[in-house]
């Protein structure tokens, strides 16, 4: 089986997160994994698009009911008819997270993915800490390859 790395982030996001995006997403489809995100727009269209260009498969699970609100970069669009709550599936679906940017939808999604025990890999993204200050696990990365090393890392050893 192929591994699946979910990429997370916001919709409206800059040029630049667009950037990293696509290029994370053409380093995964290079490396032979599959591309699981929120199917919609910014960081996760980018993403797809990277993917696809080299060659990937991309998986959106779309929050709405309508297939046809996905990107057009989308191998498989599942509509889920969750709106946010699909945040959950996103998560779990990969065997690690790449997170870029960063919105509130972003944040839940990390918190949802390290609560199922994903290794989640930020670039640029949010930090945290618990009440008791320790902070929460999210490995940070310099770029889209460390990124998407660490990311298949966590698949290798799994």
């Amino acid at each position: 089986m192929k591994p699946i790395i979910a990429v997370i982030g916001p919709a409206n996001c800059t040029e630049h997160q667009a950037d990293l995006a696509e290029h994370i997403g053409t380093l995964i489809a290079e490396q032979g994994a599959v591309l699981v995100c929120g199917g919609r727009g910014g960081v996760m269209e980018a993403a797809c698009k990277g993917a696809m260009a080299a060659g990937g498969t991309t998986v959106g699970i779309l929050p709405g009911s309508d297939v046809g609100d996905g990107n057009p970069y989308l191998t498989i669009a599942l509509p889920t008819g969750l709106g946010e709550a699909r945040n959950a599936l996103v998560a779990s679906a990969g065997q690690a997270v790449i997170a870029i940017g960063g919105s509130y939808g972003t944040l839940s999604e990390i918190a949802l993915a390290l609560k199922a025990g994903r290794k989640v890999i930020g670039l640029e993204t949010w930090s945290a800490s618990d009440h008791a200050a320790e902070e929460l696990e999210l490995h940070s990365a310099k770029d889209a390859a460390e990124a998407v090393a660490l990311a298949l890392t966590e698949v290798d050893d799994a």
